[in-house]
């Protein structure tokens, strides 16, 4: 359901709430303590930065940081920024017209499942997954 753009762009902004630096975080930091390709992962940091989530800088100081606290952001913002209002707007198969009057197979269930997704990434906030991150951190240790 999620791209894989969108997945890493989650990864990313929880490893950013988790390790949470002064200044700017190298995004070739960031993609190696993923394992994701740098040159993707800064396409998908465009796109946080286009919608207000990230900041960046250039230079040999630069990198990314969160433009608001982890507990303002929700990561239902996220997915929207990167792969757009689709998942809980549209229909899941893509049927063009779907909708009340002509439902595809999986409509109403999809109505259901699509409202509990949107309450779901509304509530959750990156401070939630990052502490969830960090608790399961320690219970590896």
């Amino acid at each position: 359901m999620l791209s894989n753009a969108c997945t890493y762009g989650l990864r990313a902004m929880v490893y950013l709430a988790v390790h949470p630096a002064p200044g700017y975080t190298p995004v070739r930091e960031i993609a190696q303590a993923l394992a994701i390709s740098g040159p993707f992962l800064s396409k998908v940091f465009q796109q946080l930065v286009q919608a207000g989530l990230v900041e960046s800088h250039r230079g040999p100081s630069g990198g990314v940081r969160l433009a608001h606290p982890p507990k303002a952001v929700t990561l239902k913002q996220i997915v929207v920024a990167i792969d757009g209002p689709e998942l809980f707007t549209e229909c899941v198969l893509g049927l063009p017209g779907c909708g009340h009057a002509r439902p595809c197979p999986v409509h109403e269930a999809w109505t259901v499942n699509r409202s509990e997704l949107n309450l779901m990434f509304e509530a959750s906030t990156l401070e939630a997954a990052a502490a969830s991150v960090r608790q399961k951190d320690r219970r590896l240790a």
